[in-house]
């Protein structure tokens, strides 16, 4: 399908209501496909029977204890082959760091390649590693959690070090909190090299003039303001310039190393108690002894408890899995359970499915898909074998929304005002085309030869159009490159989608799908207004 008619298309679901979530399809049982849609990634094939079978609230139980899920097989052979995947920050300082010189030395252009290249493969790992599980994990409701949380304490993977820490950043100190204890889930972020330099954190010290090392500047505020602002207690959470000032204090001498050394944790973790603010300070309200690593902890304890950092994480969470304006009865009882469990994510996202609000019928459907939610649930509704994510990962760099690329601190929202606009619905429209059509190549290895025909956004990260490369970057057979050899093409079965998405269609998609040919009902499908939203 060319470009003008994957326009058409866009333009005549545009007519069909993009902009009311009104229309509901008639389901069996209504409310699994909700809790399938909200607590995951969206269905695969065979999820809305096993969910019927074990009934909404057994799914809900199930979601809130991964451990009890077992992992394929297949999935752990597949992470386990990333060799990257499982290193801690000193390991990949270790592997990974430049040659080191003599004095007056500098690395030759290939020694600089190699680094890079170095670098972006320990990336490609972790972004391989994270839409792999949010794409083949049961655990869903964990991948969501994952996502939720990396986006809430951002990282920028293209900041100097954190393109090499981003992935370990995850798997250490996001994944294992994202449904346990928030205190501990924030000091495993505050404590972590990659968020220590994406916020200068480790350049925040007291002006020793006795000291050496040329990061010897002064205080930095730049981790102390997010972590308020962001982190626990919201813009609006009561806190000023002094408070800013005080935890900017706190947490000076808070640093990692890149190599062994004593008192560096695993992770490279560091307390440089030659540039921390012994002073008396005053944060909150609360006084803090100078006492060095200490204070950190106290005011740590003093953010997870506050009703501010209460009300901030639970108003994001109801925005996540309820509405975009979520009301503010439930944000006040989630806060309540916050605040009586001492941040237990569990609880609080178990009375979050268990509320009034967030099983009401009006809110089945109404959420707009971000770029990430929408490729996933895509990739998830065909059952297709991913072996090559490339494809993926250029269709979220061309919304805007590709893993671990964020460049500020908030992160990447999930409300509808940012992400539904013509263009990203267009750009949806073509990749809806081209997976339908069995034109991406997602089965095979990315490293092979062979590709497909061209898919109708040809674009590079940054937007330019190249002809003959596909979304993954690779050469595609075109008339002027005719040798590439194109594998077999084996388009997504529009019965078997609508039947894994429990045929979830309004009376005019249906009729739009009916009518059409054969060979356009998956794309109508994973284009529909109904499949943008969850």
């Amino acid at each position: 399908m060319n470009k003008k008619l994957s326009v058409s298309i866009c333009i005549f679901f545009l007519g069909l209501g993009w902009f009311s979530p009104g229309n509901t399809a008639t389901l069996a049982d209504p409310k699994v496909l909700h809790v399938l849609n909200r607590l995951s990634f969206g269905t695969r094939p065979g999820d809305i029977e096993a969910v019927e079978k074990l009934g909404a609230e057994g799914y809900i139980q199930q979601q809130l204890h991964p451990e009890s899920i077992p992992q394929p097989q297949t999935l752990t052979d597949q992470l386990s082959q990333l060799e990257t995947l499982n290193l801690t920050p000193l390991q990949l300082f270790e592997q990974n760091s430049p040659p080191k010189l003599a004095k007056g030395q500098t690395l030759t252009a290939e020694q600089r390649k190699a680094y890079r290249r170095r670098m972006a493969h320990v990336l490609e790992q972790a972004e391989r590693a994270r839409l792999l599980q949010a794409t083949e994990s049961p655990r869903q409701l964990q991948e969501v959690m994952v996502d939720f949380w990396y986006n809430h304490f951002n990282v920028f993977s293209h900041k100097g070090v954190d393109e090499m820490l981003v992935g370990a950043y995850e798997q250490e100190a996001i994944r294992p909190y994202a449904l346990g204890r928030f205190r501990d889930l924030l000091e495993a972020t505050a404590r972590h090299p990659a968020m220590l330099y994406y916020l200068d954190n480790w350049q925040n010290t007291v002006l020793n003039t006795s000291a050496k090392g040329k990061h010897n500047q002064g205080l930095n505020e730049n981790y102390a303001r997010e972590l308020m602002e962001l982190h626990t207690l919201g813009v609006d959470g009561g806190y000023t310039q002094q408070d800013v000032i005080a935890l900017a204090k706190i947490f000076t001498g808070w640093t990692f190393r890149r190599s062994p050394q004593p008192n560096v944790d695993s992770n490279g973790f560091y307390f440089d108690a030659k540039h921390h603010d012994f002073s008396d300070k005053v944060f909150l309200g609360h006084p803090i002894k100078g006492s060095g690593m200490a204070e950190a902890e106290q005011a740590l304890d003093i953010l997870a408890k506050s009703p501010a950092t209460a009300h901030h994480i639970s108003y994001q969470l109801a925005q996540y899995f309820v509405a975009d304006q979520p009301p503010k009865a439930l944000v006040d009882k989630l806060s309540q359970k916050f605040l009586a469990t001492d941040g237990n994510i569990r609880e609080v996202l178990s009375m979050l499915f268990h509320s009034s609000e967030f099983q009401d019928s009006h809110i089945y459907g109404a959420k707009f898909k971000t770029p990430y939610q929408y490729a996933i649930s895509a990739l998830r509704s065909t059952g297709i074998d991913v072996q090559n994510f490339r494809p993926i990962h250029s269709f979220l760099q061309q919304l805007g929304m590709p893993p671990y690329d964020c460049l500020t601190p908030d992160g990447y929202r999930n409300t509808e005002e940012v992400w539904l606009n013509p263009d990203a619905i267009t750009r949806r429209i073509s990749f809806a085309t081209t997976l339908a059509s069995g034109r991406l190549p997602l089965s095979m290895p990315p490293t092979t030869t062979a590709t497909v025909s061209p898919s109708p956004i040809d674009e590079t990260r940054h937007g330019k159009l190249i002809a003959g490369l596909g979304f993954d970057g690779t050469q595609v057979a075109t008339p002027m490159n005719p040798s590439v050899t194109r594998p077999p093409i084996t388009p997504v079965d529009p019965v078997q989608l609508s039947n894994t998405l429990g045929n979830l269609f309004s009376s005019q998609t249906q009729q739009a799908i009916a009518t059409s040919p054969r060979n356009l009902r998956a794309t109508l499908i994973l284009g529909s207004p109904e499949f943008m939203r969850r």
